[in-house]
């Protein structure tokens, strides 16, 4: 067993990066994460080639997929296929997600 205390708390980019991520395990059939985008801030992220879990810990912003848009917010859970371009838009106050890859993040190439 392992708790992760600080999954899903915002950590402040650092180094001029527009977010952080935060990886906390990753074991052979998934990882966890914590990303975080500032208020006001991008994300940059392309699509991925896992599946991915989205839990929203804190904060607010619009979710856009190809499959479409929508508003998320504090216990907001997202599913996004492997493959389905996805972004973070309108951030309105500090976002902080936990994430849930399976199978791990960067495990497919």
């Amino acid at each position: 067993m392992k708790i992760f205390a600080a999954a899903g708390v915002y950590a402040a980019p650092s180094d001029g990066k527009p977010n952080d991520w935060t990886e906390h395990l990753s074991a052979a059939d998934l990882s966890l994460g914590t990303y975080s985008i500032p208020a006001g801030g991008a994300d940059d992220q392309g699509p991925h080639t896992e599946d991915e879990i989205y839990v929203v810990q804190s904060g607010r912003a619009t979710l856009v997929t190809d499959s479409g848009t929508a508003p998320v917010g504090p216990g907001s859970v997202i599913y996004v296929p492997a493959g389905e371009t996805h972004r973070f838009t309108e951030v309105t106050e500090n976002l902080a997600l936990i994430v849930v890859f399976a199978p791990p993040y960067g495990s497919r190439s």
